[in-house]
């Protein structure tokens, strides 16, 4: 009988699969983590927030430690036009006071870290290898196909942890094609800034305390586009997230976009006397929850970007690939213990997140990227609408607020129809109830 070399092998070195590995080895498995870049977080990209809960359950106060730029006090949202920005959020003392909610961070450094502490809880780490198949024995996963010499593993169950184009999820046939209008391209900038004028620029009292600020509105006019600017600790983390159907669709030039956001009045201010250091580009999941693929098979895992499971609208995606890790984890320990690794035992692993808030969050906003397709001048009608009316209100020129209520109240009719305000009303109402 043939011998495993792991009982379990995990594809990508990213959240999820340093979290089911930490897991797994915390407990006596055997482990290996195989990832193509040179080191755990080299070739990873996210917008830079990282949500504490999730990995504070597996370290906890990890954050005394860990790589971490600033802890966020104040969660800002903007809408932007061609010449205004109307701002709303939060800054609060409550996430001042450890422990703190979420951290700006660098995924090369953060990740890196956290791969010593798995590597530490005795997971093998193999870098720079490219799992090229499985291995199958009849409809089972029984280990993977490496690049290297001699280099096929064998083992009770893979976990794919290999991204948003998980060519393994694809080739168990457990998941349709992703299309572009599943996907989004995120373009992002690292510009460096002293600490001091980063404090100052974005309100803040020291060098610890950040600011985030995620942005839409009819600037992005015909696409469904999120830009953000984070606060580092001597820099800003800059950049889009923009459906990738609607720029193709439109022909726009990614960078030609990214410097066209930057130089809006409202955000040169910000990037003034900065200094790029890196730009880097990635695709994320966008579909939400039917976009998903299975996430099991007979001795087959998927999680984090691998199962699409990113909540856009919240700005979570590495919490819950955690979520995800965990969860696939124990599933494997509990079929270990009866040496079952079929799917009907490894569906437990999906009853784990729906019984979590991973799958209920986005099972939520499950009608969300449907509802923008379909009716894309949600963001940017109505914000510029918002926006419009927010200056006229503030603008003093002799005119009585009762009038410029009036006039207000008109233009709603004119442009956008009460009748229509009411069916884009019940149209969210109805998807989000």
């Amino acid at each position: 009988m043939r011998k495993n070399d792991f009982d379990v092998i995990i594809v990508g070195a990213g959240p999820a699969g340093l979290a089911a590995g930490y897991v797994l080895a915390k407990e006596g498995i055997s482990v290996a983590i195989i990832e193509r870049g040179i080191f755990p977080g080299s070739k990873n990209v996210m917008g830079g927030i990282f949500y504490r809960s999730s990995l504070d359950d597996l370290i906890p106060d990890f954050y005394k430690e860990a790589p971490i730029e600033r802890h966020i006090v104040e969660q800002k949202i903007w809408l932007l036009s061609e010449d205004s920005m109307f701002s709303t959020g939060i800054k609060s003392e409550k996430y001042n006071v450890e422990p703190y909610n979420c951290f700006s961070i660098f995924r090369a450094k953060f990740d890196k870290w956290f791969a010593k502490k798995v590597a530490d809880a005795s997971a093998m780490i193999i870098n720079e290898t490219v799992v090229k198949d499985l291995i199958l024995d009849g409809d089972r996963v029984i280990g993977v196909k490496t690049d290297r010499p001699n280099g096929d593993l064998y083992c009770d169950v893979v976990i794919a942890a290999d991204g948003v184009n998980s060519f393994l999820t694809k080739s168990l046939g457990l998941r349709k094609k992703i299309t572009t209008n599943n996907v989004a391209l995120a373009l992002k900038e690292i510009i460096e800034l002293p600490d001091k004028v980063i404090n100052d620029r974005f309100g803040v009292s020291g060098s610890s305390e950040g600011v985030t600020i995620e942005i839409t509105g009819p600037y992005f006019d015909k696409m469904r586009a999120i830009g953000f600017v984070y606060t580092n600790r001597n820099s800003l983390s800059l950049g889009l997230g923009v459906v990738t159907e609607d720029m193709v669709k439109l022909k726009i030039n990614p960078n030609d976009l990214l410097e066209k956001f930057k130089s809006h009045p409202a955000i040169k201010p910000l990037i003034n006397g900065g200094e790029t250091k890196e730009y880097m580009a990635h695709l994320i999941p966008e579909g939400g929850y039917y976009s998903m693929p299975k996430l099991y098979s007979n001795g087959f895992m998927v999680v984090g970007d691998a199962a699409m499971l990113v909540n856009s609208i919240h700005r979570e995606g590495a919490n819950l690939a955690i979520e995800s890790g965990k969860f696939a984890a124990r599933t494997y320990i509990e079929a270990k213990k009866i040496g079952d690794f079929s799917q009907k035992t490894l569906s437990s692993y999906q009853k784990k997140l729906e019984d979590s808030f991973v799958l209920r969050d986005l099972k939520t906003y499950k009608n969300l990227p449907k509802l923008l397709e379909e009716k894309q001048y949600l963001i940017s009608k109505y914000p510029k609408f918002i926006i419009d009316a927010m200056y006229e209100m503030y603008n003093v020129d002799k005119v009585s607020k009762s009038e410029k209520i009036k006039l207000i109240m008109n233009k709603a009719k004119k442009e956008l129809g009460y009748f229509n305000i009411l069916k884009d009303v019940f149209s969210v109402w109805r998807d989000f109830r």
